[in-house]
């Protein structure tokens, strides 16, 4: 098969690697749509990568024992390798789990753990099926698309009777932005570029502020009445935005911080105890929650081809990081059999 490898900074190649095959509870999945996440950052050269990607939709080809899926199943697929057998893996809570399984140990294969491929293997309960209304481009976005900020907005019970602030608008908070108006959220954004600004206003943000003005903070308490949002998302990563999202939320309010980071200063007294804010931590949504999330891109499949700006065959990967370096796009899917697309 087909997969994407990346040789050096701002080198990258298809290679044909052995197909895997089918072992225990592991499953061969036939990669249809691949959404494309911060693998760029590799193309970029921040870090090295042999194997790219984590978001996949395809379909079942091959099991090797009785399960939960069956061959010709159309398959959303979650990430990582987890053990299936401690306590958070059987809550459905699998993101979190301490004792990840080698895939390719455990099922004799050289390859499959890519979706930046033709094929990989997963463990058929870490599969979500796809309705048959839906396409697997709209699916495709039960994963980084809409997952992680999904698992905010639902641990923060957010309702249409809240004004949320989503710091950071690439494509994930493009989707929380998505998110959070398909549960009839008043949304606010922050961002400094003026393309992401524009396309999270045609997802339903009400406005957007641009983080570099030192207004910014009055701003936001302004379109709320002087109270603060009532629930808030990171998704840059950056610490002045998280700064400025624990300053706008209400007291009592709520905030999630789902893009990657490293060191923040919170006020311990100021911040939570005598402002009452909860802080959560959102990685992606336990697979109880899976069918919400389904039914929420069956009900937006419209904003879903506005998140979804643009999207390119395998061989053309290139282009596609590229494009993503720019900042000048939305979710950007790969697709590793079709020759098409839309640049």
């Amino acid at each position: 098969m087909k997969q994407v490898r990346i040789a050096g900074p701002k080198q990258v190649e298809l290679v044909d690697v052995p197909d895997p095959k089918a072992a225990r509870d592991f499953v061969v999945i036939r990669n249809v749509a691949v959404p494309m996440c911060t693998e760029y950052k590799a193309y970029r050269g921040d870090w090295a990568a042999e194997n790219l990607g984590h978001e996949a939709a395809g379909e079942v080809v091959e099991t090797a024992q009785p399960g939960r899926v069956e061959v010709g199943d159309r398959v959303v697929v979650m990430p990582q390798y987890p053990c299936g057998r401690c306590p958070l893996c059987l809550a459905g809570d699998y993101i979190h789990c301490r004792h990840n399984v080698d895939p390719l140990a455990a099922t004799g294969n050289a390859s499959g753990t890519a979706t930046y491929a033709q094929y990989m293997i997963k463990q058929d309960w870490l599969l979500v099926p796809i309705p048959s209304r839906l396409s697997y481009e709209h699916a495709s976005m039960a994963c980084c698309g809409l997952g992680p900020t999904f698992n905010a907005l639902e641990r923060m019970n957010v309702s249409g009777l809240d004004t949320v602030l989503v710091c950071g608008l690439g494509p994930v908070g493009l989707g929380a932005v998505l998110n959070a108006r398909a549960r009839g959220a008043r949304v606010i954004g922050v961002e400094p570029r003026p393309y992401r600004a524009a396309l999270a206003k045609e997802l339903g943000a009400e406005t957007v502020v641009d983080p570099s003005d030192e207004t910014a903070l009055q701003q936001i308490l302004d379109l709320t009445g002087g109270t603060g949002v009532d629930a808030a998302v990171d998704c840059s990563g950056a610490a002045p935005a998280q700064r400025l999202m624990i300053d706008a939320a209400r007291r009592r309010g709520q905030v999630a911080f789902v893009g990657e980071a490293g060191d923040l200063t919170i006020h311990v007294s100021n911040d939570t105890i005598r402002k009452g804010l909860t802080l959560h931590g959102a990685w992606h949504y336990p697979l109880g929650d899976a069918p919400k999330i389904m039914q929420t891109i069956e009900r937006h499949t419209r904003l879903l081809d506005k998140l979804i700006t643009h999207t390119f065959p395998m061989s053309r990967v290139r282009d596609a990081f590229e494009l993503q370096l720019t900042g000048e796009c939305g979710k950007v899917v790969l697709y590793p059999w079709e020759q098409g697309g839309r640049a």
